[in-house]
């Protein structure tokens, strides 16, 4: 292993030559583990590895310290046999946590309070009995947003959308195409997408910002409990 003093390590946003150029998490986790540079490190679960690459570069800058701590529990996660669990822990975070907080957002309330009361997505029948719940969802906020209409999205901004979807949840996302297989992981991606959409239209601009660090720290909390599913966070 190298040295790598993780009381003063600060991870930078992207892909870096070298660790005199700056480090993202995964680079730090493979220059800790004494692998040759790499942003995907072979000793690291892809699940976790993908979802560390996006977490890096979504988050702002002060939150993507909170990853330091995290770069020794990550070396040694390649093979482990826990790859489906993290899957399933995004699939019930995206469904149970982000999609409800936009939901609320665009004043969907009773929708959103019914995904939250679904038992945890921890296997197949879990999340196929979601799916009908998910879809509800997913019509409803699709049509708070058709109603909102066009003026409403661009008073959104790209850039809101970029932080709401992306930084809470496309890595979340892409993790949960392990457990893809299952009947409410289509639908849950769909009903997150419109119920962000919908909030966008009903509260624009600055009244995101909130629900967005909520998600990202939320995104954060999950990155570590998908490192040991079922272990010490």
């Amino acid at each position: 292993m190298h040295h790598l003093d993780l009381t003063t390590l600060t991870l930078t946003k992207g892909g870096h030559r070298g660790s005199d150029d700056g480090m993202c998490v995964m680079e730090a986790v493979s220059y800790f583990a004494g692998e040759p540079w790499s942003g995907r490190p072979s000793c690291a679960s892809p699940i976790l590895t993908d979802f560390g690459i996006s977490l890096n570069d979504r988050l702002p800058d002060n939150l993507r310290q909170h990853l330091v701590p995290l770069i020794p529990r990550i070396v040694g996660t390649f093979g482990d046999g826990l790859d489906e669990q993290r899957g399933y822990l995004a699939l019930d975070w995206l469904i149970r946590t982000y999609t409800p907080a936009w939901l609320d957002l665009a004043g969907l309330k009773a929708e959103a309070t019914a995904l939250r009361d679904l038992r945890r997505i921890v296997d197949l029948a879990a999340a196929q009995s979601a799916g009908p719940v998910v879809r509800t969802a997913q019509t409803k906020a699709a049509a708070v947003w058709d109603a909102a209409g066009a003026a409403a999205r661009d008073a959104a901004g790209a850039a809101v959308w970029a932080a709401a979807r992306d930084a809470a949840g496309a890595a979340a996302r892409a993790a949960a195409r392990a457990a893809a297989r299952d009947a409410a992981g289509a639908a849950a991606r769909d009903a997150a997408g419109a119920a962000v959409w919908a909030a966008a239209g009903a509260a624009a601009g600055a009244a995101l910002a909130p629900t967005v660090e909520i998600l990202q720290l939320s995104a954060i909390d999950l990155f570590t409990s998908m490192i040991k599913p079922g272990g010490e966070s």
